[in-house]
């Protein structure tokens, strides 16, 4: 059995950008799906690693993001997913988890082989960063209860994608780690 990752991808937000109207109901859907594979993830030893913008906020770490982000009138979506003190943490600053990050490395390093990718946006981030890791020959699995979307019909078609075209596996959160 290949060495497991669960990837939240851009969960500690402010939601303070463009389309973060469209994009709060299904990101309150997904919060407590989230939390609970991570809960699982962690009770099984399988490391949870959190892949975040930085929002343009160079001079920022992940502690100062995760407390702006629980200032916020959001508040509520980021305190069940905040990181614990075994989290890892990799800032971004574009849509893809690999571009320009630290992430492959860290990934190789530990033998991780199987990238379980949850968190926003569907079919922007979460598609870019499953397209990014086929290539580099990583197995993806997308929890589709466990993605966030802005627009219900290109996530769906994003969904397919990544499982026609990277051959992704996309299954429910219930799947994993029973």
């Amino acid at each position: 059995m290949s060495k497991a990752a669960l990837i939240v991808i851009d969960m500690i937000n402010t939601y303070d950008h463009d389309d973060a109207e469209l994009l709060l109901p299904s990101a309150g859907a997904v919060v407590p799906v989230i939390a609970d594979l991570a809960g699982r993830a962690r009770r099984s030893s399988i490391p949870v690693i959190y892949v975040n913008d930085n929002f343009g906020e160079w001079r920022s770490h992940h502690g100062e993001l995760l407390n702006h982000a629980l200032a916020g009138p959001h508040a509520h979506l980021v305190e069940p997913l905040k990181p614990d003190a075994d989290s890892l943490f990799v800032l971004k600053a574009r849509h893809s988890i690999f571009f320009e990050t630290p992430l492959e490395y860290l990934l190789r390093q530990q033998g991780i082989e199987q990238l379980v990718l949850c968190g926003q946006v569907t079919e922007q981030c979460v598609l870019y960063s499953a397209l990014d890791a086929h290539i580099r020959h990583f197995q993806v699995i997308v929890p589709e209860d466990a993605v966030a979307h802005i627009h219900e019909d290109l996530a769906q078609a994003a969904l397919r994608m990544m499982e026609r075209n990277m051959g992704a596996r996309v299954c429910t959160s219930r799947d994993l780690w029973a």
